[in-house]
């Protein structure tokens, strides 16, 4: 059976981590709910917005109706996926930092308590 305590990465540090442990931790637990909870609706909102347009296009008219002189509602709402791809990325950036500040506030607090997390 293989041993289920890694060596950490960084060379100052010599203490072994238990994954598993720090994994059935209630902190971690709360971390992947959160995660999943932002992670899973942003990724349908991605991709329906996203698979709208191709769809829209190819079997409906409703998006061949002129919006703004001879810009029709196709070019906008294609426009529209440009703004939507960099606000969620821009969004996506700013929330993974959190998520990377409570993984590493959960190696911490395992590490001061002495691996009894």
């Amino acid at each position: 059976m293989e041993n289920k305590e890694l060596q950490s990465s960084s060379p100052l540090e010599s203490t072994t981590i238990d994954y598993e442990k720090i994994a059935a931790s209630e902190p971690f637990q709360h971390l992947v709910k959160s995660k999943r909870k932002f992670l899973v609706p942003l990724t349908v909102f991605f991709l329906v917005f996203y698979f709208a347009l191709p769809f829209l296009t190819s079997f409906t008219k409703m998006l061949n109706h002129y919006a703004i002189g001879d810009i029709s509602w196709a070019w906008i709402f294609a426009f529209a996926q440009f703004i939507m791809t960099w606000t969620l990325c821009t969004v996506y950036v700013k929330k993974a930092n959190k998520f990377d500040d409570m993984a590493g506030n959960i190696l911490e607090e395992y590490k001061n308590k002495g691996s009894n997390v």
